[in-house]
């Protein structure tokens, strides 16, 4: 689409990822006749009939938003100084974007899209598939709400508070427990649609082992172990905050499982990069940059804690900082080894992800954000789409770690 491109900054100046229908605002015929071979171009690059009898077929089949505004005229890039003609703008239409680019490896899992639900924010696949405009095959992978050996019924309420920027949760792990995840809720999933990877989570390596176990023989595609939790009150970000724990979990799943290994990676503990560095040393085949950050609120009135397991795991834009700068030091020690990066906290807009991308994450989770946007993920591919284009860049895989310092 670079010709298209070169009409579209020339003219009008439009998002690079959106296809323009125009009409000229002038009687000049010679001027109309430049205008338009030259937007014909733009369509035929974007793989759009640009003829004027096709305009309402292309109304009819895709979502075109109208636009009345209209442009200033402009210097024709033809060096001869004329002033082209006003143009006005009839609509636009929405490119999808291009699968090629989006494409990424992650242990050797082909995915459709860098984009991962993140465990706890989708349950187990389906709720978000009710959702009109919604579809799992607009995203690379779904990580499946946290899974233990018992069934568990979780913390006691209040487990959800909005704060600014963010929400704090203490659900508890509240699953069926992981015979029934693999008996009765792996079958119902659609495996074409995008990949799904298990939450391993337990109260002792035992537990971590066993569960991996169980995963191990089911249809699931990977593993994510759960070392970081901060709403339990045994297991979780205990072993998460300590790195030799953490590789005695690691190693211990390890042995359960060939199935793909990712370590979810607590924020709250000292030396991150050394963690990452014995998770990997134990098995590890991915890390995930990184869980929630522990908090709490307090009601005043009551001079109660506000979430009932009274701390809590921080996520939504708040933590965005915090989760770029983890991402970027674990790159330091992941990327010279081929270990790939879910990077995730705060990401809400294409930039976001970008900015997860170039820090070092293969892949980048989104979780929060879907709660007040359930179709996020189709414009952050979309944005990522362009970006790669407008840059020149022939794959999202190029973009990873490309941070200048």
């Amino acid at each position: 689409m670079q010709c298209g491109k070169a009409v579209i900054e020339t003219f009008v100046h439009l998002d690079f990822h959106k296809l323009t229908v125009v009409e000229p605002c002038t009687a000049e015929s010679a001027l109309v006749k430049f205008e338009t071979k030259r937007f014909h171009k733009v369509q035929l690059c974007a793989g759009v009939g640009a003829k004027a009898y096709d305009i309402a077929s292309i109304r009819r089949n895709l979502r075109l938003k109208k636009n009345q505004g209209e442009h200033e005229p402009c210097i024709l890039p033809d060096g001869e100084g004329k002033i082209a003609p006003r143009i006005r703008i009839i609509m636009t239409v929405a490119l999808k974007p291009n699968p090629n680019l989006l494409q990424t490896d992650f242990c050797g899992l082909g995915l459709a899209s860098p984009i991962v639900l993140l465990s706890g924010c989708v349950g187990f696949g389906e709720e978000y598939t009710r959702i009109e405009g919604f579809s799992n095959r607009d995203v690379g992978a779904i990580v499946l709400k946290g899974t233990t050996l018992e069934p568990r019924l979780g913390n006691s309420p209040h487990r959800v508070y909005e704060t600014p920027e963010g929400m704090l949760n203490a659900i508890g792990l509240q699953n069926p427990g992981v015979d029934k995840v693999v008996a009765d809720i792996l079958p119902e999933l659609d495996f074409s649609e995008t990949r799904f990877m298990a939450n391993v989570c337990g109260s002792t390596i035992d537990d971590y082992e066993a569960v991996t176990r169980r995963f191990d023989d089911s249809s699931i595609d990977a593993i994510e172990i759960n070392i970081s939790c901060p709403n339990i009150k045994k297991g979780g970000v205990s072993f998460g905050n300590y790195p030799d724990m953490s590789a005695q979990v690691i190693e211990a799943c390890r042995r359960a499982t060939n199935k793909p290994i990712i370590a979810k990676l607590s924020p709250n503990q000292t030396d991150i990069q050394e963690n990452a560095r014995l998770c990997i040393e134990a098995g590890a085949d991915a890390l995930a940059v990184i869980n929630t950050v522990m908090g709490m609120a307090i009601d005043v009135k009551t001079r109660e804690p506000v979430i009932g397991n009274v701390r809590g795991g921080l996520s939504g834009p708040a933590i965005k900082p915090i989760a770029l700068l983890k991402v970027h030091q674990v790159y330091q020690i992941a990327g010279p080894k081929n270990i790939p990066i879910i990077g995730q906290g705060g990401i809400t807009t294409v930039d976001d992800a970008l900015e997860f991308i170039i820090a070092g994450s293969t892949t980048i989770g989104i979780g929060t954000a879907l709660f007040y946007d359930p179709l996020l993920c189709r414009k952050i591919n979309a944005g990522i789409t362009e970006y790669l284009a407008r840059h020149e860049l022939g794959s999202v895989m190029e973009l990873v770690g490309s941070l200048n310092v």
